[in-house]
């Protein structure tokens, strides 16, 4: 008869406890993204104009507070790699914010590379858990491959669609993440209270 090794059962009762315990604020994430999603759907280039500005506001404040934080330590090594790199981030915001229009179109572009990227290594990543969360690998995959179909769409209507597929893009990707989420979450849950029956017989 073999042995439980107690280390094995204490890390899955760890991990039992933890996902018993936090799976609803993964639940929460989740249907938030959906429903951000589907207002970004509803009206795609209004959702483009305002994920363009918000980019804008992030390069622009991590830019200045870049400026702030090394004219506070002028001895750190790389001192004009820092300044260059700060400049940047403020010349990139402050151009997103000034014409916003003529900033989704690179915008649009870096999105899209991001979203190949995603949809590859969800597509990866659910491959590889099939077997950790067999109930729900499925949408981790169905959202990996939402990501490149999409992608694939921008690129076949390119540059026409750019006025108002980043916003759709961010729509879906919000729609099919968060669904992928709630399942996994979800599934966790399950996975957890069979995790915590197996170990109370034990």
């Amino acid at each position: 008869m073999t042995t439980a090794n107690p280390t094995l059962v204490e890390m899955q009762r760890t991990i039992g406890d933890t996902l018993r315990a936090h799976w609803r604020l993964y639940v929460f994430q989740g249907v938030l993204m959906i429903v951000l999603g589907v207002l970004a759907v509803v009206a795609p280039a209004f959702a483009t104009l305002t994920v363009d500005i918000y980019v804008g506001w992030l390069f622009l404040i991590s830019g200045v507070l870049g400026l702030i934080a090394m004219f506070s330590a002028r001895n750190v090594p790389g001192f004009l790699w820092t300044l260059i790199t700060a400049l940047l981030s403020i010349v990139v915001g402050g151009v997103l914010l000034w014409k916003p229009v003529e900033g989704t179109l690179s915008l649009t572009i870096v999105l899209t590379a991001f979203f190949i990227v995603e949809g590859v290594f969800q597509a990866a990543a659910a491959l590889i858990y099939r077997d950790a969360i067999p109930s729900t690998w499925g949408w981790l995959l169905a959202s990996g491959l939402a990501d490149l179909a999409l992608v694939a769409i921008i690129v076949a209507g390119w540059p026409g669609t750019a006025a108002w597929v980043l916003g759709l893009l961010v729509g879906v990707n919000l729609l099919t993440t968060g669904w992928a989420v709630v399942m996994v979450a979800l599934g966790a849950r399950d996975i957890a209270r069979s995790i915590t029956a197996r170990i109370s017989e034990r």
